[in-house]
């Protein structure tokens, strides 16, 4: 048998990558019953010829998503459109959330900053990294950032994710021309993309990365995450959280709340804070 990971999944088909090439496989009725295969699962697989092979086994996951439904990640993208559509922070800061609570790091990557002035680009790229992430500020049409992008997307598996029309697709036709990845237009009266993006594929990039064009969507749930270790996906909320009088503290309504106080002190952003909160009551509910 041979390893390898599925790249593509159509038709009721898995395109498995190997290093003796691509095979289009299909289970085993057992593995059938008992699993749902994602892109990224690594497998063993059992060639019937030179294109055609059998998945006998699924090997342990690192990590998945529901939404886009993938495993094995190693890194997401947010891509967050500066305009057109308009940026929405709060957006933004669900997505930051969801995907630290799946374990992935998450990276931000500003984009179509030729629409907007530097002046409005500077301070939400430093709120950001101020938060201790890392943010990449990029434009397809004068080419800012891309190669900044196409580094981090080395010899890694990534995702790229955002709502839609922030132009994921975009990126990444820019960064390998032989994707020819479909792109929509936005609609101006919705204010919003077409989902431009019917499956989840692994795309082979030049670094010996891999990277997902996925599905756009507009909403994420927050369920499953526990409303006590929220506060750790808001990575500068972490140096101040010691100091807090509670242990845990939910940095709410606590008295002596060290992390309200960085608030106040202009150590925390408000619009970020405001943003925790928010979170936090729709866990409550």
């Amino acid at each position: 048998m041979q390893e390898g990971t599925v790249v593509k999944a159509v038709g009721g088909f898995f395109f498995v990558d190997t290093p003796a090439g691509e095979y289009r496989c299909y289970l085993r009725g057992r593995i059938k019953r008992d699993l749902v295969i994602l892109v990224g699962d690594r497998v063993k697989i059992r060639p019937v010829d030179r294109e055609n092979a059998v998945i006998e086994a699924v090997l342990p996951r690192r990590n998945s998503l529901i939404r886009p439904p993938i495993a094995n990640v190693d890194q997401c993208i947010v891509v967050a459109a500066l305009a057109n559509p308009s940026l929405n922070l709060k957006l933004l800061d669900r997505f930051l959330v969801v995907i630290q609570a799946a374990s992935l790091e998450a990276i931000i990557c500003l984009n179509k900053t030729d629409l907007v002035p530097v002046s409005e680009v500077a301070p939400i790229v430093n709120l950001y990294r101020q938060a201790g992430f890392v943010v990449v500020p990029t434009s397809v049409r004068t080419g800012a950032g891309i190669e900044t992008l196409a580094r981090l997307l080395e010899d890694k598996i990534s995702v790229l994710a955002g709502p839609s029309g922030a132009g994921k697709s975009s990126l990444l036709n820019t960064i390998q021309p032989g994707f020819s990845l479909e792109v929509g237009e936005i609609s101006r009266k919705l204010g919003r993309g077409r989902h431009t993006t019917r499956h989840v594929e692994l795309l082979p990039l030049p670094g010996k990365g891999r990277v997902a064009d996925t599905p756009g969507f507009t909403s994420l749930h927050l369920a499953g995450i526990d409303r006590r270790e929220l506060m750790y996906y808001f990575p500068e909320f972490i140096e101040l959280a010691p100091d807090c009088r509670f242990n845990p503290c939910l940095h709410w309504r606590e008295p002596e709340c060290a992390v309200r106080e960085g608030v106040k002190q202009g150590k925390i952003d408000r619009g970020r804070y405001k943003h925790y909160l928010d979170f936090l009551q729709e866990l409550e509910g």
